[in-house]
């Protein structure tokens, strides 16, 4: 896949089906985009995405950005996965947020990239302020001789399938409904960074995982599941929140897994944490001993699983 940083093909080559969105998460409904773009180009043609380094909201409502499913080097590779092969990755800013309707379609669609077709969710909007719209687009497009399809929006469970829905659910901890959003396990990742060695003296070692800023996170608790570390998968206990018990007063939440049966040192690697279910809330226990207990009834749950 080709990643182009500014918003221009040198020359124009080959017709472009374009796609048009954010992508966060690269859900159901992105992929059906993505698969729709494929479908509509021509023999011969290039398939391309024009999507944002940033969300939107960085730089229009600075600090009200939405935190992000999943980390941008996952949202490249997963449009890569599905067959792009031209990306315009280009930052949300003052040379963008202006632009009007025209001005995106004629000065940036038609000059610029030399579309041939152009595939957006039924619900997209673009342009200063959110003007335009899909009847806008292809009414705009059509003396040009683009079709533009707006693809209808894919449901799960009877609800409509969103970014936002799905941050929703993972602040929840509701993760099954986010897997089926998906399409694929969600997961987290992130790098094993040293921690206080307290799970090491209780006889519990657990890993420190760090992951990407701004990344939406599930709800305090404790959550079963599988981590993958050097192409292995191991079921584990994922402890995220403030250790109430050691650090009452603490406010940063920590991610903690603990893997059944792994033996050695993973300091410094990437685990791939995936296929959570929720099992407890965090509670602050009144002994060290009542938390051993509660880490034997946890263990019970991936030591025995249950399919899911």
């Amino acid at each position: 896949m080709k990643i182009h940083h500014e918003l221009a093909r040198n020359g124009h080559g080959a017709a472009l089906s374009l796609a048009i969105g954010f992508f966060d998460g690269f859900h159901l409904g992105h992929r059906e985009i993505i698969r729709r773009c494929r479908t509509i180009a021509r023999l011969g043609w290039s398939v391309g995405v024009l999507t944002f380094s940033n969300h939107p909201a960085t730089f229009l409502r600075p600090g009200s950005e939405p935190p992000l499913i999943v980390p941008l080097e996952e949202r490249v590779n997963r449009l890569a996965e599905a067959g792009v092969d031209e990306l315009f990755l280009v930052p949300f800013d003052g040379s963008i947020a202006p632009l009007t309707p025209d001005e995106f379609v004629n000065g940036v669609l038609v000059r610029r990239l030399g579309v041939g077709a152009v595939v957006v969710g039924e619900n997209f909007r673009f342009g200063a302020q959110r003007a335009g719209e899909l009847a806008f687009l292809r009414t705009s497009l059509a003396p040009c001789g683009v079709p533009v399809e707006g693809v209808t929006t894919v449901t799960v469970e009877g609800e409509r399938v969103s970014s936002t829905r799905i941050r929703r659910e993972i602040a929840k901890g509701h993760l099954a409904p986010v897997d089926a959003m998906l399409g694929r396990p969600y997961a987290l990742r992130g790098r094993i960074c040293l921690g206080e060695g307290r799970g090491h003296a209780l006889g519990w070692p657990t890993a420190n995982v760090e992951v990407a800023e701004r990344i939406v996170i599930p709800k305090d608790g404790v959550y079963e599941g599988y981590a993958r570390v050097d192409g292995r998968d191991y079921r584990c206990l994922l402890s995220i929140g403030t250790k109430p018990t050691f650090a009452p007063q603490a406010r940063k939440a920590t991610l903690e897994a603990w893997l059944v049966d792994f033996q050695g040192s993973i300091y410094g690697r990437e685990i791939e944490l995936s296929r959570l279910r929720f099992l407890r809330d965090q509670v602050r226990f009144e002994s060290v001993e009542a938390l051993l207990r509660q880490m034997e009834e946890d263990a019970k749950a991936v030591r025995f699983p249950t399919a899911f």
